[in-house]
């Protein structure tokens, strides 16, 4: 564990936000699956996932600024979920990333319909 804590901490600045989201969702996850051991080996997995993924600054400010509908939906929808088909989802010019507004909250979502990041 020391060694996957040593890999996560020299993080850039502009990948904090995905590392926070990271964080939180696998410290969840984790605790849920192996209680208090499980939620700091999934905290840091998590950190360390949402690092490698975080948008770059301009996708999130488009995403800000873009004005879509927000549709109703009644699954879980977090970092890391798979987004089915019926949501739909909005290209983020020149970028790979896509983005939809579910329950009036923002999410980036990859090019696999896989939330990246929520948009606060």
């Amino acid at each position: 564990m020391a060694i996957a804590l040593g890999l996560t901490l020299p993080v850039a600045a502009s990948a904090q936000e995905g590392t926070v989201t990271g964080a939180a969702g696998g410290a969840a996850t984790g605790a849920i699956v192996g209680g208090p051991v499980g939620a700091v080996v999934g905290g840091v997995a998590g950190a360390a996932i949402g690092t490698a993924v975080a948008p770059p600054k301009e996708v999130r400010q488009y995403v800000v600024r873009d004005t879509r509908p927000s549709v109703r939906y009644e699954g879980e929808v977090e970092v890391g979920s798979t987004l089915p088909e019926n949501v739909e989802v909005y290209a983020v010019p020149d970028s790979d990333y896509s983005y939809t507004i579910v329950n009036d909250r923002r999410y980036i979502v990859s090019n696999k319909r896989k939330v990246v990041e929520v948009v606060e």
